[in-house]
């Protein structure tokens, strides 16, 4: 796969490293690379360029060939690296959870949004299948008045996400619980937003996945049904019962998901409509509470 002797220096290493990556069709072949070995020295990729006659020790060129032989497999980089940047915060990544996208990020947006309009007040947030923590704890960085409940019926993902709460400072504000979203219906409580990223891939859908996807990130937290709604569904229809009232609920959905999601029943709430992430894709619905029950 690549050649590793011990006495090759970083820069021809490298070179070798991404060629392997562009054989087996990593489009981004050679920052991945510099990424790997960057991640493997404990240093910025620019300072793999700082020494260039730099030599690996035997044992860091083998552990290097690893590496880019399990990407090279489709392994997804986040996982090889242990981290994913999202919304300007490094996340602890796992195979036990969903690697953080930036389409998640807008989300976020949506229910910070809701937060600061309350400007400053004490507020609670539900964040439903939480997965690698990257919702909850972006709100709770974000919002210091903020208090999160964060469910998950991953274990793994939950011990994921606790790491990334206590990394970055937060743990006192982010209560975490084991609950499947069903469960989740039922904790009560009066939220000023009720926010989630739930599974929404149809099972029809599941063999056209990127390998990345298919092979190594967890199903449960990516498949739905034969519709892709079997989460969505039951969630959209008990929110009114989390949300204090002029609470918002707002959750991502598959592109091609926005009219039959908006026209779901949702007990009381007001539907205020499907918005387009970057690519103009309908990717994001929300509801508000009433102010008062009519």
């Amino acid at each position: 796969m690549i050649g590793v002797a011990a006495d090759a220096t970083v820069p021809a290493l490298l070179e070798r490293a991404a060629a392997a990556l562009e054989e087996a069709g990593i489009e981004t072949a050679r920052p991945e690379a510099e990424w790997l070995l960057a991640g493997l020295l404990g240093v910025e990729r620019f300072a793999l360029y700082l020494e260039p006659t730099r030599r690996l020790t035997a044992t860091e060129a083998a552990h290097y060939r690893e590496l880019i032989e399990r990407r090279a497999r489709r392994e997804p980089l986040q996982y090889l690296l242990g981290w994913e940047d999202f919304h300007g915060l490094r996340l602890a990544v796992t195979p036990d959870v969903l690697v953080p996208r930036p389409e998640t990020e807008a989300l976020v947006e949506r229910a910070l949004a809701v937060l600061r309009r309350k400007g400053g007040a004490p507020s609670l947030v539900l964040d439903v299948g939480t997965g690698s923590g990257a919702i909850a704890v972006t709100l709770a960085v974000e919002v210091p008045s903020a208090r999160i409940v964060a469910t998950d019926v991953s274990l793994g993902a939950l011990r994921t996400a606790r790491e990334n709460a206590r990394r970055h400072g937060v743990s006192d504000r982010v209560r975490f619980a084991c609950s499947d979203a069903d469960s989740a219906l039922k904790c009560g409580g009066q939220f000023a937003v009720v926010v989630s990223n739930p599974p929404y891939v149809a099972e029809g859908e599941w063999p056209l996945l990127p390998t990345e996807v298919r092979d190594h990130e967890p199903p449960g937290a990516l498949l739905a049904g034969r519709d892709g709604l079997s989460v969505l569904r039951p969630l959209i229809a008990g929110a009114a019962g989390l949300l204090s009232p002029g609470g918002e609920f707002w959750c991502e959905i598959g592109a091609s998901q926005g009219e039959t999601v908006s026209s779901l029943p949702c007990g009381s709430l007001r539907p205020l409509g499907v918005f387009p992430d970057l690519a103009g894709r309908g990717r994001y619905v929300g509801w508000k509470k009433p102010e008062r029950e009519r």
